[in-house]
């Protein structure tokens, strides 16, 4: 390269990798209603389009690619946003538009989670080629139908793939089960994490957190050890 910059040749920069695959996956199994549905995909937009969302996509070394499926029973997973790179404010806002403008695709199915992930794992096949992959799965609810988590994490391909949830509460008599069963069953990875809705209405607030937490740029210290910043 040098040689050639002597010669007066133009010598081009080689592109920022991506920083972070990041695939998102809502649930839109029976328990979630109309209303709630409305609430999630709202929710979604106004979380990427809310400043310190943005400020964390945009903060670089590298853009952030994102995609967005939903999900419900055994064979009932659909694209909602593609694979895109979230490399700007317009990006982001067209981004946001298209998740907004969605609609669900099924309403009557049950919860088959360990499907859901199973799917994941095959979007992530093509995925571009980011420097970290995260999952972050979204549901009111645990797996009623098929196999589980545990198995699908067995069967799989989740190798460098850290998977987050959002448990969203109001559904059953008992919020804790459904925040338990994320902890314990779903997250999977070094540094994974469950966020806490109370209900559909506070799935924005629950969004904003996690997505800023999810996409802000790690810090490197001397050790090598990665500090997620707040």
């Amino acid at each position: 390269m040098v040689r050639l910059a002597l010669l007066g040749l133009a010598v081009p920069a080689p592109a920022e990798a991506c920083r972070l695959a990041l695939l998102l996956a809502l649930d839109v199994s029976s328990s979630v209603d109309r209303a709630e549905d409305a609430l999630q995909r709202a929710g979604l937009a106004a979380a990427l389009t809310a400043p310190a969302v943005q400020a964390a996509f945009l903060s670089g070394p590298g853009p952030v690619a994102l995609a967005v499926y939903e999900w419900s029973g055994r064979n009932q997973q659909k694209l909602v946003l593609g694979w895109r790179f979230l490399d700007s404010p317009a990006a982001i806002t067209r981004a946001a538009g298209e998740i907004a403008g969605s609609r669900r695709s099924h309403a009557e199915f049950p919860t088959a989670m360990g499907f859901a992930l199973g799917h994941a794992s095959k979007m992530f096949e093509t995925a571009p080629a980011c420097l970290s992959r995260t999952l972050d799965v979204s549901g009111d609810g645990v797996n009623n139908d098929g196999f589980g988590p545990d198995l699908a994490y067995r069967n799989f391909q989740f190798d460098g793939i850290t998977v987050n949830g959002l448990a969203i509460g109001g559904a059953t008599g008992d919020d804790g089960d459904v925040f338990d069963y994320y902890r314990d069953h779903v997250i999977r990875g070094p540094g994974a994490f469950v966020e806490t809705a109370g209900d559909f209405e506070d799935f924005e607030r629950a969004m904003r957190r996690k997505l800023k937490r999810e996409v802000s740029v790690r810090v490197y210290g001397a050790l090598g050890e990665g500090i997620a910043l707040p």
